[in-house]
């Protein structure tokens, strides 16, 4: 039986799919999109972009130009013989070799002049960034401003900003696509990149690995934020400084306040930037990651930061085996994120979670649930590790002692 030619049909899928590409067109922001102008790498990129899509969209319509006319003029038709076999044509051969070959040319030239000018060394007077993945949160390191920081990316808007990727670990892939540039890390190679965020304004900007790394490959997140020169020096100039000591002869702060801190430190830091207004982060930049089901913690429990910093400072705490806090001198490791002024941050678990009381303390109580794969321990008692399926064998954290590091890490601004 001969098929059945539906035109209706075809038409109403021809409709449906020019939809869905006018929907996602008309979206009103692409934060995430490569198609920015907002530094001189996106737009010799997508310069770059412009002449391959143009050409390539010539080819297209030549060749199903001439497929279609050939398929209509030649069509079988009744009462005409069978054609006559074609053994060869010089001059079409020399014509459909010589299209293509000059089509490649005018590609290739500013292919060439892009890659040597992206692969040459930053301009002088860059600032250096030292990038180190790790399964699964990014290390940032400012060697000019003896500054080390995690998962949040400052840059001065009009500077170039020259990247050092290194990998602690696995093959990583760091990749801003609103700004530009994505370029691997590779184990026992450094690789560079280097571009000038010159086009923007205070603005935040999503990071990602581009490469699969392994259990939480896609939980390994990064925020960048590109603010203006006199608010990246303040930034930095705060950031090298030691975490802000405790009052500890103050009174236990209530619920959710930070405890009184130095007079002399706490106004220095309120008069200078020292990190991006929470206030003005645009949703798309704000981690809306659920909680697993299962972990819950006492919100009626009120930490005391004095405790905490006792508890994380002891000579028993697993917490200074892995990370730093300038300025506790107990706290030296390089093992985990430097924590110096980790309340100044926007998320925590490389990302994933808003830094806010509630996910620190779930963090804290049971990371290796929070996030599949994290090296680091399960602290909370009782607490099942997922990765061993035994319950808790270190730090045997309650709830109270929790809530008590907290508490002090939530100073450390």
């Amino acid at each position: 039986m001969a098929p059945h030619f539906r035109p209706r049909r075809l038409t109403t899928a021809a409709l449906t799919v020019v939809l869905a590409v006018l929907v996602a067109a008309c979206a009103p922001a692409h934060p995430n999109s490569i198609f920015h102008n907002h530094t001189d790498f996106n737009r010799d990129i997508g310069h770059l972009f412009d002449i391959l899509i143009w050409l390539g969209s010539f080819v297209f319509l030549f060749v199903e130009t001439i497929l279609l006319v050939t398929l209509i003029k030649f069509r079988k038709r009744e009462g005409q013989p069978a054609p006559v076999h074609v053994h060869g044509n010089t001059k079409l051969e020399i014509l459909w070799t010589s299209i293509p070959a000059l089509i490649l040319a005018v590609i290739a030239v500013p292919t060439v002049r892009t890659i040597f000018k992206t692969e040459a060394p930053a301009a002088a007077g860059a600032l250096q960034v030292t990038v180190t993945g790790h399964q699964w949160w990014w290390e940032f390191q400012y060697p000019e401003y003896g500054i080390t920081t995690a998962n949040e990316l400052y840059l001065p808007i009009g500077r170039t900003v020259n990247f050092t990727l290194k990998t602690a670990d696995v093959i990583h892939s760091f990749w801003i696509p609103g700004l530009g540039g994505k370029r691997d890390l590779i184990s026992n190679h450094t690789n560079y990149l280097w571009f000038t965020p010159d086009s923007v304004g205070d603005d935040v900007f999503n990071g990602f690995c581009a490469e699969f790394c392994g259990t939480s490959h896609a939980n390994m997140r990064f925020k960048v934020f590109t603010v203006k020169p006199a608010e990246f020096a303040a930034w930095a100039k705060h950031e090298a400084e030691p975490a802000v000591a405790l009052d500890t002869t103050a009174a236990p702060a209530a619920k959710g306040a930070a405890p009184a801190l130095q007079v002399a430190q706490a106004a220095a830091a309120t008069e200078s930037f020292v990190s991006f207004p929470r206030k003005d982060i645009p949703a798309y930049a704000v981690p809306e990651t659920p909680i697993p089901a299962g972990m819950n913690f006492d919100p009626a429990i009120v930490g005391n930061a004095a405790a905490g910093q006792a508890l994380i400072s002891a000579p028993n705490s697993l917490c200074l085996a892995c990370h730093t806090i300038k300025g506790n001198p107990m706290m030296q490791s390089p093992l985990g994120p430097d924590l110096t002024h980790v309340a100044s941050r926007s998320t925590i678990a490389g990302g994933l979670y808003p830094n806010d009381q509630q996910h620190l303390e779930l963090w804290i109580k049971n990371a290796r649930v929070m996030k599949p794969g994290v090296i680091m321990y399960t602290l909370g008692k009782g607490q099942i590790d997922p990765a061993t399926g035994k319950t808790t064998q270190f730090g045997n954290l309650t709830d109270q002692q929790i809530a008590d590091i907290v508490a002090y890490l939530q100073t450390l601004k």
